[in-house]
């Protein structure tokens, strides 16, 4: 009891000092709560919808073995009399027929502009029934009535400007068709972010299937039979053909979709908040080892009145503990506000989730918790251990650092030990050539070289900061010389807040030169591959980015075009002639893919293979397999449609169409009738000799007018594509890599601040001395940028040696040109000595603002 109230007041009287320290843990715990509670918040979002609106039992045309029928193909659809047979069956109450298809755009005539989600939700378009579990009910206008009606969702109409009355436009598979908005619907629970438009049944039939028929049967049961009962009945009295799903089977696969954005996010998320965790931990151990440092003669007094080493040990962890639980409960509270916040990010973009009924279930505390006390008693153990260690009379004497000779001898040893195991695990992953195997050695080296960089870090600063505050003293005269010592009076502790700063700029730097290498590699592949001066892509992802063909004829009717290569994606199995089988697509082209794309190849030729009807081969796929050219491999389309293709060319590894099987569209249609290929996914266009590029290029924007979720890019608009998709993907890791650089810099402030209190007395005579106030705040702000560009040094030279191994492992992906993003580094040095600055203004006002007599009499 007595050890807790020592600790209670110690912490009590030392509150002050441990603000930022708090404020790291609050933060960090805040991320993974939010997380955590987000993630919870929108899964049982969805749950509920996906159970409100499943029926008992949803029959369709069964899938094929390796194909849903999506990927813009038409939609599998059932006959008319099945509605009729499912309606009689014992313990149905209804049986309602359903039209609905993904392969829509939406587009507002008036404008000319899509209304459809361009982030990958789906446009969904289909027929009003008087279904018992609606998706969706009108609020305004009526159902539609008619060829020439249809109703709107109101988050779309809301978006795009539309309300009753007005023109909506949908291009479907069968043609364009114009339509009045006669009704408004808003969804019963939430919107995923899709659009949804509903006609009346013929119309949708004819419209969306171009036949009479249903793409499903709901069946309600009335409650005498289960679901499971309803669906064996079903089956047996439909015979061959058909599918079912009950509703728990609907409820799990619509989850298995959201679900996986949502793991991706939230994993993503609590990844980075782990990065701000470790962050933080640095901040903990240098705020506890200033305070040991601070309080040495407080501690040898507790231990010359019999105070044990043990008891010295715990009552620093007790103040850690205390602090995390603190810390912990701001963090969780912080958290729910974050979640809040992520909320109404997701309703910006289109996915209504209700912030008013959060999900908080056991895990939340128990993560924030368990990761916000961890990590701060875990922190203290080491200036706990090394506080359990002073002598008493070692501490009466001197609250000065203790001599770390021994202690600098391990160091070097274990530091350079594991870095050096580091640098060879990413040497191994560089040499690798299973990517699986390159890609754990790769985490293994970053791992092992950041700690090893940790261990080394107060060892290093004697050198570096050296270094880069030579010219200080020249510079700054007495406040620039005072400030290169202060900063290397205690590596230690300028090693640990350096390497909170280093964390997060070797995360920046490495994948900068990730990023800034794909995007010279994807622009080298597009001038010496890509004959082709247009591409033509859909801005809408999903089955309605897929082409029509009055697209594809729109395209090839544009004046000045000498060919046109169509792409189309198709699923297959194929059986390798050592009886081995892959499981994989198959990209069917156009016969004169070779004109348009000039791919390097490691053994025969892809023009030839392209016009004989041979199969193109990924080299992986060859060379695991024996496979030589001319070899016979069985590709199997599903549903019956089988064929037997020679291997024709071997494509490089890391061209532009990635690792998939090629074959022409000619061969595919000897086993796949017509009219069951999908939809073109991609167009690509070469002008005619002697045409004006630039002329085709307008005309063939003008071609494509009527379509305006469609984009044309020449090759200078493709590199700027593909510029701006990395840069979105650069620009999201630098946002989530901004908390862990937030409480970098918090690590930063807070060795200032407890150095000058732990330097009052030193600052007083100081400034009896003569040193003026300005003097002094120049000191104190000199140290700090001092400091920040060591940790911004070592975190440029730790994150190059990681992106430069990384882009050597993605080397067969296509990353085949490395690429060191110089601005980039020079921004990083550049801003870190900014952060310096800043992170100097509070500690250099109170320093400054010292009376000096009072600052002299300190102990």
């Amino acid at each position: 009891m007595m050890l807790l109230k020592t600790s209670l007041r110690s912490f009590l009287a030392h509150k002050g000092r441990m603000v930022l320290s708090l404020l790291a843990v609050v933060l960090s715990v805040a991320f993974v709560s939010g997380t955590l509670v987000f993630s919870n918040t929108a899964t049982a979002t969805f749950d509920r919808l996906f159970a409100s609106t499943a029926s008992d039992l949803k029959v369709q045309q069964a899938k094929g073995e390796l194909s849903d029928g999506g990927n813009g193909g038409k939609p599998r659809t059932v006959p008319i009399a099945t509605q009729a047979k499912l309606a009689a069956e014992p313990g149905v109450k209804s049986a309602v027929g359903s039209v609905f298809s993904e392969s829509n755009v939406l587009v507002d005539p008036a404008t000319n502009k899509s209304v459809s989600p361009t982030g990958g939700a789906p446009t969904f378009v289909g027929n009003w029934t008087d279904s018992p579990r609606k998706t969706v009910d009108i609020t305004s206008g009526h159902a539609p009535q008619g060829a020439g009606e249809i109703v709107l969702d109101a988050d779309t109409a809301k978006k795009a400007g539309l309300g009753l009355g007005g023109k909506l436009r949908v291009i479907a598979q069968t043609g364009n068709h114009d339509y009045t908005i006669a009704g408004i619907a808003t969804f019963r629970t939430t919107n995923p972010g899709a659009a949804l438009a509903f006609l009346d049944t013929p119309t949708a039939q004819q419209d969306l299937l171009g036949e009479t028929a249903y793409t499903s049967v709901e069946v309600f049961g009335d409650g005498s039979r289960t679901n499971d009962q309803l669906k064996t009945a079903a089956l047996a009295d439909l015979g061959s053909g058909y599918q079912a799903q009950t509703a728990k089977e609907q409820q799990e696969e619509s989850a298995k979709g959201v679900g996986s954005f949502l793991g991706f996010m939230k994993y993503a998320m609590l990844g980075f908040a782990g990065i701000s965790l470790l962050v933080g931990g640095f901040l903990i151990i240098n705020t506890f080892s200033m305070l040991v440092a601070q309080r040495t003669r407080e501690i040898g007094l507790l231990r010359a009145v019999g105070g044990s080493r043990e008891q010295v040990n715990r009552s620093v962890l007790i103040e850690a503990l205390l602090l995390g639980v603190l810390g912990s409960t701001l963090g969780l509270a912080g958290g729910l506000g974050l979640a809040v916040l992520l909320i109404q990010l997701m309703k910006a973009v289109g996915m209504n989730l209700d912030a008013t009924s959060l999900a908080i279930d056991w895990t939340v505390p128990v993560a924030s918790y368990g990761v916000g006390i961890l990590i701060t008693v875990i922190a203290a153990w080491i200036p706990a251990r090394r506080a359990s260690r002073i002598s008493p009379m070692a501490a009466l004497r001197d609250h000065g650092t203790p001599v770390e000779g021994a202690a600098n001898r391990r160091r070097v040893v274990i530091g350079t030990l594991v870095t050096a195991l580091g640098a060879a695990a990413m040497a191994g992953a560089a040499a690798s050539s299973e990517g699986g195997t390159a890609g754990l050695l790769l985490g293994l080296g970053v791992l092992l070289s950041l700690v090893g960089f940790v261990v080394l870090g107060p060892l290093l600063a004697g050198g570096i900061v050296r270094v880069l505050g030579a010219a200080l003293p020249a510079l700054f005269g007495p406040a620039g010389k005072l400030a290169q010592r202060n900063a290397l009076r205690n590596p230690r502790r300028t090693g640990a807040t350096a390497a909170a700063l280093m964390i997060g700029l070797a995360l920046v730097t490495g994948a900068s030169v990730v990023t800034a290498s794909m995007v010279s590699s994807a622009n080298a592949k597009v001038d010496s591959t890509v004959g082709a001066d247009y591409g033509i892509n859909s801005q809408v992802q999903g089955p309605g980015g897929a082409f029509t063909p009055a697209m594809v004829e729109a395209v090839k009717a544009t004046k000045g075009l000498a060919t046109v290569t169509e792409a189309k994606q198709l699923p297959a199995r194929f059986t390798l002639p050592d009886g081995k089988q892959l499981e994989d697509g198959v990209t069917a082209v156009s016969g004169n893919f070779a004109e348009n794309f000039a791919i390097p190849v490691t053994a025969g030729s892809i023009d030839s293979a392209i016009k004989d009807g041979g199969l193109l081969m990924p080299e992986k796929v060859v060379t695991e397999h024996n496979l030589k050219i001319g070899d016979k491999i069985t590709v199997d389309y599903g549903n019956g449609h089988t064929q037997t293709l020679p291997l024709g060319a071997v494509p490089q590894r890391g061209n532009l169409f990635g690792d998939s099987p090629l074959a022409s569209i000619d061969a595919v249609t000897k086993a796949v009738p017509a009219t069951e290929l999908p939809l073109d996914q991609a167009l690509y266009g070469r002008a005619a000799a002697g045409a004006d590029k630039t002329a085709v290029y307008n005309d063939l924007k003008k071609s494509l007018e009527s379509y305006p979720q469609v984009a044309v890019f020449d090759q200078a608009g493709y590199k700027d594509l593909v510029q701006s998709q990395v840069n979105q993907l650069l620009y999201m890791i630098y946002g989530l890599l901004g908390l862990a650089i937030v409480v970098a810099v918090l690590g930063v402030v807070n060795t200032l601040a407890l150095s000058v209190v732990e330097r009052t007395r030193e600052i007083g005579l100081l400034r009896a001395i003569g040193l003026s106030r300005r003097q002094l705040r120049r000191m104190v702000r000199l140290e700090s940028v001092v400091i920040a560009l060591f940790g911004a040094v070592l975190g440029t030279g730790l994150g190059l040696g990681w992106g430069i191994t990384a882009r050597q492992v993605l080397a067969d992906q296509g990353l085949d040109i490395l690429t060191i993003p110089t601005g980039t580094i020079v921004s990083i040095l550049i801003g870190s000595a900014v952060v310096g600055l800043f992170a100097a203004l509070v500690p250099a006002f109170r320093a400054a603002r010292m009376n000096i007599l009072a600052a002299i009499a300190t102990d």
